[in-house]
């Protein structure tokens, strides 16, 4: 059974780090499309970075809470919740540069948390 609870957290904390990524690139995305358009269009509606954070908030709180009772190490799950605590607060802030660093501060830390929590699965 513990095998299988194993390879359930392996997956998820690949999931997430999944959906991290796939912030960075929006985040990146957005930035070109600015910079090159006026205007990105719907990739700033506010309601895809609420429902971004929520899932990300979802994933690690799933994912890494079920880490520490697998392996019993706080870390990762500390890292992670930092992560997503930036990630929370950057979406308060205006569009803009200082807006898209703390966001990439933040996923980046989920994404290392996440990866502390595989890595301390095994």
């Amino acid at each position: 059974m513990a095998r299988l609870w194993g390879g359930i957290d392996a997956r998820l904390d690949r999931i997430a780090i999944g959906i991290s990524g796939l912030c960075l690139v929006h985040c990146v995305t957005t930035t070109i499309l600015l910079t090159v358009i006026s205007s990105a269009g719907g990739l700033l509606n506010p309601a895809i970075h609420e429902v971004g954070l929520t899932l990300a908030i979802g994933f690690g709180a799933f994912a890494l809470v079920k880490g520490v009772m697998s392996h019993g190490y706080m870390a990762p799950a500390v890292v992670g919740a930092f992560g997503l605590g930036i990630m929370a607060g950057a979406l308060s802030l205006p569009h803009g540069d200082f807006e898209i660093f703390w966001t990439l501060v933040g996923v980046s830390l989920v994404a290392l948390g996440h990866d502390l929590n595989r890595r301390a699965t095994y």
